[in-house]
């Protein structure tokens, strides 16, 4: 529902303490202007630099004092109508005893006179006191239409503006910015390439993210021909997000849950799964959510999964996912990473936007079981070590890049990881020595770390699709013939 359509339905049931959750002030402003001329409503306004101003006319004597903002309100009540006084950032002086009592007075005069208070302000931010007095409306980010709407407002001249699936890329990079960021967008691209193209959105889209502290927009150029084996769960992610029937919100994807040793290839799964599907990839540091005031944790979690809804289509990461929350079951800090877990896991079960999300994690004793629970994930796949076939894929990927000589005699990478053999490749053209001697400086994790690997395997067996091959994984060394062994039907793949 519109921001006008929702106020309108609260000033005519007489709610006479709205806030209005807003980055967009001006347009909120705007369209609250229309709403009053359109109902014949009297309109007053305040801000710490204009003062009051009613009809569009400065009231001097008040000026810039809050306190006699909210006094004036009910001057402005008639007979027989109704008075809407929006106040704006007014969240910033809600510190004050003295406002915050003047303030919940005048909401409790207004349901005699009709005068109306509406707040608009980017965050919420509501004294106890006056808490159950007010109701928040979200001024929602522009949809797609709006979105074309400032496109062809932008674009003058016809060859300015792309058509048909082009179109259709400009309006997905533009997803998540606000009306202003989506002008200044377009206009840059107009600027930079005389059209407006997707790739100049997502630039200037990678610096927002990045200012608000809270994601990381990944648009790297890695498929999935530079990442070696992992051929069954490549498949089942690549299908799941380019079916046509997508659209329909019953059938959209939810994400995947990746399971492995560390150096497996989970991360660089996640990010060359973007550049093959056409998304981007959002990357959520868990750790950078966290605030020092109370609440405010607990706050940015719910601010970025709202950033990573506005983005979709996306893929959303977050790595090493056990780590991320790893004070859920402790007390040491109040109960605060419990309380952003919640909110995670009911986002990953409630959102309904294209999100495909993406979690890996490597000790799968540090995550509850509901995490892992069906219609949280499409499905949770565990990455072994590559077999011998895979091995060589990665060898010759790394060989290539490194511009190594592929004849000489090749080092013995049993119970190697992908990023192992990386290492070695790497170390090889950095020290200019064979790679058997270059082999000599890399310990596999699966032997410094043997007794977590092995106990990772046992748990993974019978209990997570194998990324390699169709099916379920299943460890060589575990007792198959206890289980009952279940295989996807390979024509998924």
């Amino acid at each position: 529902m519109a921001l006008t359509e929702q106020l309108a339905e609260y000033v005519r049931a007489c709610f006479t303490a709205i806030w209005i959750e807003t980055h967009e002030q001006h347009e909120a402003t705007a369209a609250i202007a229309q709403l009053c001329q359109r109902e014949q409503w009297q309109l007053a306004t305040w801000n710490l630099d204009q003062g009051l101003r009613v009809a569009g006319a400065a009231i001097e004597q008040n000026g810039g004092d809050p306190l006699a903002a909210i006094r004036s309100v009910s001057s402005l009540a008639t007979a027989t109508g109704t008075a809407v006084m929006v106040l704006e950032n007014f969240h910033r002086f809600l510190s004050s005893a003295e406002i915050v009592q003047a303030l919940s007075q005048q909401i409790l005069n207004g349901k005699q006179n009709r005068t109306i208070i509406v707040i608009l302000a980017p965050v919420v931010q509501l004294p106890i006191e006056i808490e159950k007095l007010f109701v928040v409306i979200e001024h929602e980010l522009p949809d797609r239409q709006q979105l074309d709407e400032i496109a062809r407002e932008i674009a003058t001249e016809a060859a300015e503006l792309p058509v048909g699936p082009e179109l259709e890329t400009v309006l997905d990079a533009a997803s998540g910015l606000t009306r202003l960021e989506a002008e200044n967008a377009f206009s840059l691209s107009l600027v930079r390439y005389g059209r407006i193209t997707s790739e100049a959105i997502w630039k200037l889209k990678s610096g927002m993210l990045k200012k608000s502290g809270l994601l990381e927009l990944h648009r790297g150029q890695e498929e999935f021909s530079s990442l070696g084996g992992l051929a069954s769960l490549k498949s089942f992610c690549k299908r799941a997000l380019l079916q046509p029937s997508r659209g329909n919100p019953a059938k959209r994807p939810r994400g995947v849950l990746l399971l492995s040793p560390p150096g497996c290839g989970k991360s660089q799964f996640c990010k060359s799964l973007g550049k093959e599907v056409g998304r981007p990839v959002l990357i959520l540091d868990v750790g950078s959510l966290m605030g020092s005031l109370v609440g405010q944790s607990e706050e940015r979690t719910r601010q970025a999964l709202k950033i990573i809804d506005a983005m979709a289509p996306c893929v959303a990461m977050i790595d090493e996912v056990e780590k991320a929350f790893a004070g859920i079951n402790g007390s040491g800090d109040s109960g605060v990473t419990s309380r952003m877990f919640g909110t995670f896991l009911s986002w990953l079960n409630d959102h309904t936007s294209d999100v495909f999300v993406v979690c890996t994690a490597n000790d799968v004793s540090k995550l509850p079981p509901e995490f892992g629970r069906s219609e949280r994930f499409d499905g949770i796949f565990f990455l072994d070590l590559p077999t011998r076939e895979e091995k060589d894929a990665i060898w010759s990927l790394y060989l290539d890049q490194f511009e190594i000589d592929r004849e000489q005699r090749m080092p013995d990478d049993a119970n190697w990881t992908g990023a192992e053999i990386k290492a070695c490749c790497r170390l090889s053209a950095l020290l200019d020595v064979p790679l058997i001697q270059s082999a000599q400086n890399v310990v596999p994790v699966a032997i410094t770390a043997a007794e977590s690997v092995d106990r990772l395997r046992q748990w993974a067996s019978g209990r997570c699709l194998s990324a390699q091959s169709p099916g379920i994984y299943y460890h060589s060394s575990s007792k198959s013939g206890s289980r009952r062994k279940v295989s996807r039907d390979s024509s998924l793949n």
